[in-house]
């Protein structure tokens, strides 16, 4: 055995040890998108073994499976990162893609023999797909490193696939045979390449895989199953920094605590069963009709707190209006007929500087008198004007 020899087990190597890595991540995970980065590697460390350590075929046809495995690591690949992003992943257009590179593959080593003409075509069909990738998370907000990271691990092998084999191709010429092309430069940057592109798009992806898994353990601790709000500490944590930053950029924000009127009457006359459907259609309600940007948590058994950045009082009002009204609808098909609960909501508007706990004691306040009026209506908070006494004399 020679150094090339080992050399040629390094992308096959590489493929298994990240195959299996990513298999015991599904196993943990269960995500879709993990168990096609599997079948990636599993399928890119097969396809070397075939190219550089598999038996020769009458007319080198151990070239086919090999080169139709680099193409499907392509497509895996692609469609474990689109996947992870919950996009559409273009299956017929990699399918395509695949078919006529193939096609075009039989032809020149069948019909008329070409190395330099497979190495093209093998490339540029791996490079769109790769390029699809690329089209795919072009308009997709980037929130972590990581995901500007997975789209320049997709963008530069898409380039290395197309450019490369072009580049390197007009340099050095054809190759008459393949033991030539296995000692071309060409065969060597393809080693050394797709080693460094294979590690760095593993080590993404599993990082990736890494930080949904703590968003969901986050998701899990700050949330509440029943609403599908926030729990307590979630909404603080994030109301907290979503004022912070609104006092920062000089934006109004406005808080709403909303509490089901009369709760422990329903709970004690229909069953908590009852009650539970009630809060749940309060949560899905104040979902749909909330901004995006919103903070709502449910921050008690039957209250709510809904933190809007940007919104002054009259959107508070609006907003607060639309949760009160539309709760009866949202209960339709839940609780029975007979049953018409109801919500009182209070509204402050944060002053510079305000912490969320001052906040959170304003619109308590404006909460009571909406109690204390009658329930089933929206009080704002208005500061008590500050008596001044003069001095006579």
């Amino acid at each position: 055995m020679n150094g090339q020899f080992f050399i040629s087990l390094l992308n096959p190597g590489i493929g298994f040890l990240f195959a299996i890595a990513f298999f015991l991540l599904w196993l943990n995970r269960r995500e879709r998108y993990v168990a096609y980065a599997a079948g990636a590697y599993t399928a890119s460390a097969l396809a070397f073994l075939i190219q550089d350590v598999g038996p020769v075929l009458p007319m080198e046809l151990q070239r086919l499976p090999a080169n139709v495995g680099f193409l499907l690591t392509g497509v895996l690949f692609a469609a474990a990162i689109i996947k992870r992003y919950d996009l559409p992943v273009p299956w017929r257009a990699m399918g395509v893609t695949t078919a006529v590179s193939t096609a075009i593959f039989i032809w020149f080593l069948l019909g008329q023999p070409g190395i330099a003409a497979r190495i093209l075509t093998i490339s540029i069909g791996a490079g769109i797909i790769a390029s699809m990738v690329v089209v795919a998370l072009w308009p997709v907000e980037k929130r972590h490193l990581i995901d500007r990271v997975l789209f320049w691990v997709a963008a530069f092998s898409a380039l290395n696939l197309i450019v490369r084999p072009v580049v390197l191709l007009s340099l050095r010429g054809g190759f008459d045979n393949y033991v030539g092309f296995q000692q071309s430069i060409y065969w060597t940057t393809v080693q050394f390449t797709q080693a460094m592109v294979s590690v760095a798009a593993a080590i993404s992806l599993m990082v990736a895989v890494a930080i949904d898994q703590i968003a969901e353990l986050r998701r899990e601790a700050d949330g509440d199953n029943l609403s599908g709000l926030l729990n307590r500490r979630g909404f603080e944590a994030q109301a907290d920094a979503a004022l912070r930053r609104c006092h920062d950029e000089a934006q109004p924000v406005a808080l709403l605590v909303a509490d089901l009127d009369r709760f422990k009457s329903i709970n004690d006359n229909h069953g908590h069963a009852v009650g539970d459907a009630i809060i749940a259609a309060f949560g899905a309600h104040v979902r749909q009709i909330g901004p995006a940007h919103m903070v709502a948590g449910r921050i008690g058994g039957e209250e709510f707190a809904l933190l809007v950045p940007g919104a002054g009082i009259e959107a508070a009002r609006q907003l607060a209006e639309a949760v009160r009204t539309g709760l009866q609808a949202a209960c339709t098909d839940r609780i029975p007929a007979s049953l018409c609960p109801t919500a009182s909501l209070g509204i402050a508007i944060a002053p510079p500087g305000a912490t969320l706990s001052a906040l959170m004691q304003e619109a308590d306040q404006a909460l009571y008198e909406a109690k204390r009026t009658g329930r089933n209506r929206v009080r704002t908070y208005t500061p008590k004007p500050v008596r001044l006494t003069a001095n006579g004399g």
